[in-house]
């Protein structure tokens, strides 16, 4: 293999240095909060001057869930729930205890959690979002295979898998070539599959919803994947509760009905989704930084 070849194939990085995820959690050891969170805004205020394609897209994304021009300092309020909630994983990582609960309006997801069955679980990367997996697994011993992107950095991901690799296991989408076959065997071992699905980047499969006033192209695989292999899906976010807790809210349960059509199955899909996407709206209007939205706003498309 070229030298070329070989640096093509190393997988992507989180931004920041090799030693950065490390370093937090030494910090978080010996430092008192009152020390640690006034250096972890000075940090983040080096990122934002550091960053500028991330900074950009924050801008763009919170010009329209503000509905004006947003200041810098909205901007870095952006760039620090990220960052916070990086630094949350990376505690929950060491051990710290954090559980998940569910808003009162999702019945369907509450039964879901109780007795699991084999379900496509949706989500956005959106405040505790990234976590609600691993919680769904370590609280209730349900199985979680996770489709993530792996990252050449992602300290994080790996120490929250050990801690809860006895119920939690990941699907790479770098490898495209084999991810078919790596749903189909999870699908097939039974358990959950779990996808983000806001970012257009390996999406085989997207279609255009109404979200932040506009026609905006999204992911539509996890509802093709439903319809092929015959598995209900919700669609989930979770966002900061009391302290030490996260509240996740769930859309209903969808499932295809075996004796209709694929259209008309796709069809009911579509309400679906385009009420998740209400319901993730609504929290983002009370809250626009709770979007890690650091890449270009998904595009819009004509009526």
């Amino acid at each position: 293999m070229s030298d070329a070849a070989r640096k093509d194939a190393r997988p992507p990085r989180n931004p920041g240095p090799s030693w950065g995820f490390r370093f937090l959690r030494a910090c978080d050891h010996v430092l008192p909060e009152v020390v640690f969170r006034p250096a972890r805004q000075i940090g983040t205020w080096i990122a934002l001057a550091n960053m500028p394609a991330q900074r950009r897209h924050s801008r763009d994304y919170l010009r329209v869930a503000l509905g004006r021009e947003p200041r810098t300092v909205e901007v870095f309020r952006h760039f620090f729930a990220f960052e916070e909630m990086l630094m949350l994983k990376l505690r929950v990582a060491n051990g710290r205890p954090h559980r998940g609960e569910l808003s009162a309006d999702c019945e369907d997801f509450a039964r879901f959690v109780q007795k699991p069955e084999d379900a496509l679980l949706g989500t956005f990367h959106v405040a505790h979002s990234d976590l609600s997996g691993f919680l769904l697994g370590g609280d209730t011993g349900h199985r979680v295979s996770m489709i993530r992107l792996r990252m050449g950095n992602s300290h994080d991901v790996d120490k929250l898998g050990e801690l809860f690799g006895g119920s939690v296991s990941f699907i790479w989408v770098n490898d495209g070539e084999n991810l078919l076959y790596a749903l189909k065997d999870a699908i097939a071992a039974g358990g959950s599959v779990a996808m983000k699905c806001d970012r257009l980047e390996f999406a085989s499969k997207t279609e255009a919803f109404g979200f932040l006033g506009a026609r905006r192209l999204f992911p539509f695989t996890i509802y093709h994947l439903a319809v092929i292999f015959g598995r209900p899906v919700f669609m989930t976010v979770a966002v900061p509760g009391a302290p030490g807790h996260t509240v996740v809210h769930a859309t209903p349960r969808w499932a295809p009905d075996p004796a209709a059509s694929r259209e008309a199955n796709l069809a009911s899909a579509r309400e679906h989704f385009q009420g998740f996407l209400a319901m993730v709206e609504g929290l983002l209007r009370a809250n626009p930084y709770w979007w890690f939205n650091f890449i270009p706003l998904n595009p819009e498309v004509a009526a």
